[in-house]
């Protein structure tokens, strides 16, 4: 009778699971569909879905081949960890069940392709079968269906089964690929672990009713053991494994302890992550500025060199920006091959609020414009720079290799590369500390679809802009930054990065609605925002006040500082009426600058571009050059173009020419730092 029941449940449980996976897959492979329908109909869906190379609705973390600019160039320390990542590719699909494959440049798995290779038996990963154990362990030992001492004598122990399923390769972060789940693997994932729990508490209860006796005596033993038992819980999940690391400034190898508890199976790595996995040192550096905010420098040290170069990110993006091409796409490792000292700056703007008052209030904290960014943030940063390099080559000689025209003051070269946001903010930088008569450091500066101007662009922003500039009043103390609030959400846009990546016609569909809100842009915007600096613990966001000043600069057609909304509050803080015009003023600029436009850019378009380098010329900046891709506004960190990387390297090769004195006379403007407010 026993025997019957069991093979009853089992073909039971098997059906329904069966039935529960199928239709799961029916609705997502509808969705899909739907989705291939409505982006039939769309217009202009052809150059926006460019930006997606081969439906890889993800950026990579590998490029293909190193690009002939690093063929002397790159480390064969570099080249040989490039190398084993190419060729792991085969024995790491094999390594985990889930069905993945590392399609780079190739066509990622369609939901039936994925559903046709799996079995129901290994339709989840070795990780969920794991959690699935301890769910029907701790729902038997809570029901009182089974004995600890028996679960444990009868079968491997969940902590010693996580031990061996999280080695070194398992772990996320030492993976080059992304190995997060999607929104319908997690209820592939529930459902099945629901459907076993449910099934096995059956199975028990039928059995102790066929077997009353075995019932009686599992229960007294379960009795007589529970106060030797009361210790587990479920913080046990979280398995301490040892990992070895390399001292920063020690080359002695000393331990640490790794605690993998990402139960959520999300993709949470950092700046740090991504460069130490490819075999970069790392340094983080805590900045402050003069008001408060807590800053991280990041930095791929060369301490010796006296070529450094920082890298600045834009709108809505952190340093990952400048990393997340791996060893053969990415800035930050070409600058660091080629002999520089690397730093990436990051702005403030973080949902986690880091500030020195720990109790600052959301709507404080957001309080700022671009104008901090390059009045506070930049010159923190610049400042922190100078204060390690001084210091590290304090006495040291310089390379006979390395011409050099520094003073003692600085014994180092510094170049600046910057996108965007950043772009603008580095131009106010650099007037700003002439108008003040302070070093800003630089000698070079590399602009990649640098803001400032915006007056030729599209309707969307067109009426972003009088939102703004209409409705500041009332919006600036209710919506003092945008960005996910919850870590919920957060998650959630997490895991949906992975599904748009597996249902390529959902993702193509996303995209184009998207662009359509970026004006038609084609850059990769989903598989941006799949990027782990966007994860549940903490995201880059943007102030309400940056949004308006984009919005005045857009509606007064001039690259100016904030506008404090009256005469009297913009002649206190810049000595006139009017906001202080950057523009007027790019005959301060006394070292070489690099614009480059990106011809498929449509948030910031070719010809604002061109304003900033007519207006140099104009002004006579001694340096100046103007050049143009076939890319949209993200290409130029996002994507891997070795064009592109080869015209950055080109310019940093390149050496200062002679500085030219520029004369400030009656230019100096008062430039008092103050967070923006609005005048009642």
């Amino acid at each position: 009778m026993q025997r019957f029941v069991d093979s009853s449940l089992a073909v039971v449980k098997e059906s329904v699971k069966t039935i529960t996976y199928e239709s799961l897959n029916n609705i997502a492979r509808l969705i899909n569909g739907v989705s291939a329908l409505l982006l039939a109909i769309l217009p202009g869906k052809a150059n926006i879905l460019e930006g997606i190379q081969g439906w890889e609705l993800r950026p990579t973390f590998r490029g293909p081949r190193l690009p002939r600019w690093m063929g002397n160039g790159v480390s064969s320390f570099n080249r040989l960890i490039h190398e084993l990542s190419l060729d792991s590719d085969t024995s790491s699909t094999t390594d985990h069940s889930s069905g993945e494959e590392d399609n780079d440049g190739a066509y990622p798995p369609s939901p039936l392709s994925q559903s046709s290779r799996l079995s129901r038996a290994s339709s989840y990963t070795r990780d969920d079968k794991i959690w699935t154990c301890w769910i029907i362990w701790i729902f038997s030992w809570i029901m009182g269906l089974r004995s600890p001492s028996n679960s444990v004598s009868h079968q491997p122990s969940p902590a010693r089964s996580l031990k061996r399923v999280y080695t070194l390769k398992d772990h996320p972060v030492h993976l080059t690929t992304d190995r997060r789940r999607g929104v319908i693997e997690d209820l592939h994932v529930a459902i099945e672990i629901f459907i076993e729990a449910i099934f096995d508490a059956v199975h028990k209860a039928a059995h102790f009713l066929l077997s009353p006796s075995e019932a009686v005596r599992l229960m007294f033993r379960w009795l007589s053991s529970h106060s030797s038992d009361t210790d587990v819980s479920a913080g046990d999940l979280d398995v301490s494994a040892p990992t070895a690391t390399l001292g920063e400034g020690d080359p002695t190898v000393t331990e640490r302890k790794t605690t993998f508890s990402n139960t959520l199976n999300t993709d949470a790595r950092t700046c740090q992550d991504v460069i130490t996995e490819f075999g970069y040192p790392y340094e983080p550096i805590c900045v402050v500025t003069a008001d408060g905010y807590v800053l991280l420098l990041e930095r791929i040290p060369r301490r010796d060199s006296r070529k450094a170069v920082y890298l600045q990110h834009g709108i809505l993006d952190s340093s990952m920006g400048w990393v997340s091409n791996g060893v053969v796409g990415s800035p930050a490792f070409a600058a660091y091959d080629q002999g520089y000292d690397v730093f990436l700056g990051n702005f403030r703007g973080l949902v986690s609020r880091e500030h020195v008052d720990k109790k600052i209030s959301s709507r404080e904290y957001w309080r700022y414009s671009i104008n901090e960014h390059g009045t506070e943030d930049i010159p923190a940063m610049i400042e922190k720079i100078h204060e390690i390099k001084t210091s590290e080559l304090k006495g040291s000689k310089p390379d006979p290799k390395e011409e050099t025209d520094d003073d003692d003051d600085q014994p180092y070269k510094l170049w600046a590369v910057s996108h965007s946001l950043g772009g603008a903010a580095i131009l106010m930088y650099v007037i700003t500390r002439r108008i003040e008569e302070k070093s800003h450091r630089l000698s070079r500066m590399i602009l990649l679809s640098p803001a400032g101007f915006h007056e030729d662009s599209n309707l969307v922003f067109t009426v972003a802009e009088y939102i703004f500039l209409l409705f500041a009043p009332i919006l600036a103390p209710l919506v003092p930054g945008f960005y996910i609030p919850t870590r919920f959400f957060r998650m959630l846009l997490n895991k949906l990065a992975r599904d748009f990546r597996n249902y390529p016609a959902v993702g193509g569909l996303v995209q184009t609605l998207m662009s359509y809100g970026v004006g038609g842009d084609s850059s990769n915007w989903v598989g941006v925002i799949g990027l782990p600096h966007y994860n549940m613990n903490d995201m880059p966001g943007v102030s309400f006040h940056v949004a308006l000043h984009l919005a005045q600069m857009k509606h007064s057609k001039k690259f100016i500082m904030y506008d404090y909304g009256s005469p009297s509050a913009n002649m206190k803080m810049y000595g006139s009426p009017q906001p202080f015009d950057l523009g007027e003023h790019y005959d301060l600029i006394d070292i070489p600058v690099d614009l480059v436009a990106g011809r498929r850019d449509n948030v910031i378009r070719p010809s604002m571009v061109k304003r900033h380098y007519s207006l140099m010329q104009e002004s006579g900046v001694a340096d100046v050059s103007y050049n143009e891709f076939g890319y949209a506004h993200l290409d130029f960190t996002f994507s891997h173009h070795e064009e592109l990387l080869a015209f950055i390297m080109s310019r940093l090769l390149l050496e200062k020419p002679s500085s030219t004195n520029h004369q400030t006379g009656e230019q100096a403007v008062s430039t008092k730092k103050k967070k923006p407010e609005t005048e009642d």
